[in-house]
């Protein structure tokens, strides 16, 4: 007899035509439905954790890995490099790539959960099953493409922000035509300016003249506030100005004479004077208030305040102590008595109207009133300013200042104005405001304001020791003239005692009343 053979098992034929089931197949077919959905979620928020469990680990891998270095380069930036990312945000060629990046990031975002989700999706999935699955993928995408849309409009509105409040084309006569302005100066000087074009008013007086002068190295900064009403405003020797205006400025009245009528009136008696320009009244204030403090003034800003109204308002309002009745509306020249007053309270919210009648309230009242009242405005608006807020509210801020503010200061160094803010924000702010009880307005002593300038801009010296005893004055001396010099801080803080004067005094009358 021949060898016997036996027979073994019949071979199982491969399933859909292959070999073994692969791993991704089995993982595949052994997943609910369910669990296909909350993995798509959890890859939606982490990318990467979709591809890891549908199995595919190098891609998975390198996905999340790429996203935990995009995580920690945020939270760098929000942190440690704060200082980085502002100055990216000023750059507008990085914010034009920037608008690309997002985008791009979007869609890749989008391309990972999408085939995160056909991966992780079992095979054998009802139709029914599959719309819901679609439906649900789709409220991820959204979820995914509306911020991304929302920061790049971000991104692109600070883009024309830039462009067009700041520009490095624009004419000025007194901004020097170099690749670096700012240089290696060791204080920069920028003249802010309230332009108020109010009612029955020809063209802009600058009712509000401020100079914040800061020290690059410290940051520490000092304004100092000209009153309105200031007369003779000088020159410097080597300008064309100080030919037509040798014994300072001169409209032929005395009314249009003022400090606050040099923006419109200089222009209007000497157009070209200056030679090209954007904006030749800031031009001659930057000169004329340079030499009436001792200061060359680098840059200015100008804020018309006819649309401060509409900065406040965008911000959502802001918080100010209020220590006497404020009035609004009214006319000091024509006797015409205000509307109403706002009255004494500590942290009073104020929407845009009020703020700007606070600002601008002058009855009853003197020119140092206002201007105390206006750096408190300006105070309370840096602190309204809060990341959240002008993340919220950017693009409502960016419209409006766009609109409202006007400045020669060029794109180049806003790079520079960035290190230097981060300067100021820790360092000492303080003011020096030039009232009736420093100097007098009408007959101005401009060598005595330079000195009182340099006074306060100079480092601080160590206190000697007190004497034990204090020495009695000199019979027919006078006792030394307070320093001009206040913290701003302190200067809007709430004085109750002034306010319950006020109140005990009644409020004032009313055109109503």
């Amino acid at each position: 007899m021949g060898d016997e053979v036996t027979a073994g098992p019949a071979p199982v034929a491969p399933e859909h035509g292959g070999g073994r089931m692969s791993g991704h197949g089995t993982r595949r077919a052994s997943r609910s439905f369910g669990s296909a959905l909350g993995w798509t979620a959890l890859g939606t928020v982490v990318p990467g954790v979709g591809y890891l469990a549908a199995g595919r680990r190098w891609l998975g891998g390198i996905v999340l890995g790429l996203f935990l270095l995009l995580v920690g380069a945020v939270v760098w930036l929000v942190t440690g490099g704060r200082r980085v990312a502002a100055r990216t945000a000023v750059d507008t060629d990085v914010l034009q790539w920037a608008t690309v990046g997002i985008g791009a990031l979007a869609l890749l975002w989008v391309v990972v959960v999408v085939t995160g989700y056909r991966m992780l999706l079992p095979r054998r999935t009802s139709r029914g099953r599959q719309v819901i699955g679609g439906l649900v993928v789709a409220l991820l995408v959204a979820g995914i493409a509306g911020p991304a849309v929302f920061a790049g409009q971000l991104v692109a509105t600070s883009r024309d922000l830039i462009d067009g409040v700041f520009a490095d084309d624009r004419q000025s006569a007194t901004v020097p035509d170099s690749p670096d302005p700012f240089g290696s100066k060791e204080r920069v000087n920028v003249l802010l300016l309230g332009g108020d074009g109010g009612e029955g008013r020809e063209g802009v007086r600058t009712d509000t003249v401020i100079v914040a002068s800061t020290d690059t190295e410290t940051g520490e900064t000092t304004l100092f506030s000209l009153p309105r009403n200031l007369e003779d405003l000088p020159f410097p020797a080597d300008s064309p100005l100080r030919e037509v205006y040798p014994e300072g400025f001169d409209a032929g009245s005395e009314s249009e004479s003022l400090l606050n009528a040099v923006y419109r009136n200089g222009p209007a008696e000497h157009p070209d004077i200056l030679g090209p320009t954007d904006d030749p009244g800031a031009d001659f204030l930057k000169l004329g208030v340079g030499e009436a403090l001792g200061l060359p003034i680098d840059y200015y800003v100008l804020v018309n305040l006819e649309g401060f109204s509409r900065l406040v308002d965008a911000l959502g309002g802001i918080t100010v102590n209020v220590n006497y009745y404020v009035p609004i509306n009214g006319d000091p020249g024509t006797r015409e008595l205000p509307d109403d007053y706002i009255e004494p309270g500590p942290d009073q919210e104020m929407d845009g109207y009020t703020a700007l009648q606070f600002a601008r309230g002058r009855f009853g009242l003197t020119d140092y009133d206002r201007m105390a009242r206006q750096r408190c405005t300006i105070d309370a608006i840096v602190d309204a300013a809060d990341p959240v807020t002008l993340l919220q509210r950017y693009q409502e801020l960016a419209a409006t200042t766009q609109d409202i503010v006007s400045t020669d200061i060029p794109r180049s160094v806003l790079d520079d104005f960035v290190d230097l803010a981060f300067l100021v924000k820790d360092a000492e702010l303080r003011s020096v405001v030039f009232d009736e009880q420093v100097i007098d307005p009408a007959y101005p002593d401009y060598d005595r304001m330079r000195e009182l300038v340099e006074e306060a801009i100079a480092p601080p010296v160590a206190p000697e020791p007190a004497p034990e005893t204090s020495p009695e004055p000199a019979p027919g001396t006078e006792p030394p003239a307070p320093s001009p010099v206040t913290d701003v801080g302190d200067a809007c803080a709430y004085d109750p005692v002034r306010a319950a004067e006020a109140r005990a005094q009644g409020e004032p009358p009313t055109r109503q009343g």
